[in-house]
């Protein structure tokens, strides 16, 4: 698995520039680093997207900064959207990019993206200009040597993949103060918040099959994605704790990677582990050294094949 972006110690990806798991800009740019995010844009071709900026008279790959108390996956939708005219449908994580920019170390998180759709491109003050290049045009165009290098990693692994989202319910209310069945054990206030911030981050991967264990806690969580994209949710005994093991929560999620289908399972904590390293040992790949979640995070594996070139964790 070519791992990518921001890493921990586990090596495995981060949504931050520190050990955090918060995914906003908050106090990015504060000290010495600015955070940016953007997107290595294609289409079938392939063709990649540079764009032209008037100010610097440079060519690079869209992208920009973080706002403070955003999540790196909304900035990197946003500034793409914004520089180009095209909604960007993010693929998988490409290696971070950091350089010294005026006396200031700057980072970039990068994905992979494909436009959503066609979209006229009307020039603005950042961008006047946008190409589609095919790959050795769009290396000599590029302006700067990290551009270029991000799209010889792109080149080196597969173009397509389909995500696999795990995602750990959000925070429900206290099981000591539960007195009914556990199963209708609901989200509290600030879990019904998280999974409200979950929906807009679940779109940067575009529709994904909801697939959910049949508990309370977990439908509503994936409930504010489901409405905002009128997609059912299906509920699996596979993913609901007291009904499963882990044999038999690993078996249907291979079953599901093998659909070839974007997906999102919601289980429980007790379920993730397993889940996670089920099936990094299925792909062949590196087991994280920590592959639990906190309530309201979740891991996106990009499949390709039966291969897992990335593999990244976010919080809402």
């Amino acid at each position: 698995m070519a791992e990518a972006g921001p890493r921990t110690n586990d090596g495995t990806n981060d949504d931050t520039g520190d050990d955090s798991r918060n995914g906003t800009g908050d106090d990015m740019d504060t000290g010495r680093t600015i955070h940016a995010a953007g997107a290595l844009l294609w289409r079938d071709g392939p063709e990649f997207a540079v764009v032209h900026r008037p100010r610097y008279d440079d060519w690079s790959l869209p992208k920009g900064k973080v706002d403070a108390g955003e999540h790196v996956l909304r900035a990197a939708v946003r500034e793409v959207e914004e520089e180009t005219g095209i909604v960007p449908r993010l693929g998988r994580r490409l290696p971070a990019s950091t350089y010294p920019v005026r006396g200031r170390t700057k980072r970039v998180d990068w994905w992979a993206a494909r436009p959503v759709a066609d979209a006229a491109f009307v020039p603005n003050e950042e961008v006047d200009r946008i190409e589609w290049l095919p790959a050795e045009q769009a290396a000599a165009r590029l302006s700067y040597r990290h551009d270029a290098e991000l799209l010889e990693e792109f080149l080196a692994g597969p173009p397509d993949t389909v995500p696999l989202v795990i995602l750990r319910h959000a925070a429900a209310h206290a099981k000591a103060d539960w007195r009914d069945a556990d199963e209708l054990r609901p989200l509290d206030a600030r879990g019904r918040a998280e999974a409200a911030r979950l929906s807009p981050l679940l779109d940067s991967y575009g529709p994904v099959r909801l697939v959910s264990s049949a508990t309370a806690r977990c439908v509503e969580t994936v409930l504010p994605h489901a409405r905002r994209t009128r997609a059912a949710v299906t509920t699996d005994g596979a993913f609901t704790v007291g009904e499963t093991g882990p044999g038999q929560a690993v078996e249907r999620l291979i079953e599901l990677v093998a659909d070839g289908v974007p997906a999102l399972v919601c289980t429980h904590g007790e379920v993730v582990e397993e889940l996670v390293n089920g099936l990094c040992r299925e792909l062949g790949e590196k087991v994280p050294d920590d592959p639990c979640l906190a309530k309201g995070e979740f891991w996106v594996a990009h499949i390709a094949g039966d291969a897992m070139p990335a593999l990244e964790r976010h919080a809402p």
